[in-house]
């Protein structure tokens, strides 16, 4: 479990987070979600050592993730922020670079590295790819190929910053179906940051919905107070619908 004590994050000496209390439950995919700037991304950052609190303590497991080291810490979390920077790389190169925190000084990739990252691909699929150059690739695909880099990580904690974003509407599900799988199958606890709220309710179990640096909620998708929350923010109506005994959520404009 990830928890964040009583946060406090500047930027450029203005207050934008203050004093936040925050729980990432272990084994849960929960989506932060909340309007342009309200600071999702800046809790993605805070949760991976990317952006240093100025006040209060994240714990991972129980322990500041200030005290571990790098490598130690990059063998307990994975992150994949937003990027435009596409790697001059392979598929299998980029797939393969996710075992460096395993590999010893100066070593080199052993039969676990390979056979991992060939699994990777695999479970991604992807594996098709893995002799194209990364610029060869669509949007789609290479977000197929970074999944599978993260995958070959091995983390028991996954942290995504907007996995879909510039997806065409069918390939960002098939994201989020991937992402469900990687949950559902290997167990990981993960979080990611998204901006469309029908896949963040559809693929969570829990929404955390932020505005200007605040937490308003923490809840279960299923949750009548998550929901009439995000209807006031956003003013929408969500709309329920039970399809083969689960229920999928739509959002509609007022």
């Amino acid at each position: 479990m990830m928890e964040f004590k009583a946060v406090e994050f500047s930027y450029n000496r203005r207050d934008f987070i203050k004093d936040m209390d925050l729980t990432f439950e272990e084994g849960k995919i929960t989506a932060v979600i909340g309007p342009n700037g309200c600071g999702k991304s800046t809790v993605l950052k805070l949760a991976s050592r990317l952006l240093i609190p100025r006040k209060g303590k994240i714990l991972l497991d129980g322990q500041d993730i200030r005290s571990h080291k790098n490598r130690e810490f990059a063998k307990r979390v994975s992150v994949l922020m937003q990027s435009t920077h596409i790697p001059d790389m392979t598929v299998k190169q980029v797939v393969l670079s996710g075992r460096y925190p395993h590999q010893p000084p100066f070593g080199s990739f052993s039969k676990k590295d390979r056979d991992m990252a060939e699994d990777a691909m695999i479970q991604m699929n992807c594996q098709t790819l893995c002799h194209k150059s990364m610029n060869q690739l669509s949007g789609g695909e290479r977000q197929r190929v970074f999944l599978a880099m993260v995958m070959a990580q091995d983390t028991p904690y996954v942290f995504l910053d907007e996995p879909t974003t510039y997806l065409d509407i069918n390939v960002a599900y098939e994201m989020a179906e991937l992402i469900q799988q990687l949950n559902k199958t290997r167990h990981k606890t993960i979080v990611m940051v998204l901006h469309d709220m029908n896949l963040a309710l559809n693929y969570a179990d829990r929404v955390i919905l932020m505005e200007k640096g605040k937490v308003l909620a923490c809840n279960p998708v299923d949750d009548y107070k998550l929901k009439d929350q995000i209807e006031e923010t956003f003013q929408v109506k969500i709309q329920s619908v039970i399809r083969e005994k689960k229920s999928l959520y739509y959002i509609i404009k007022k």
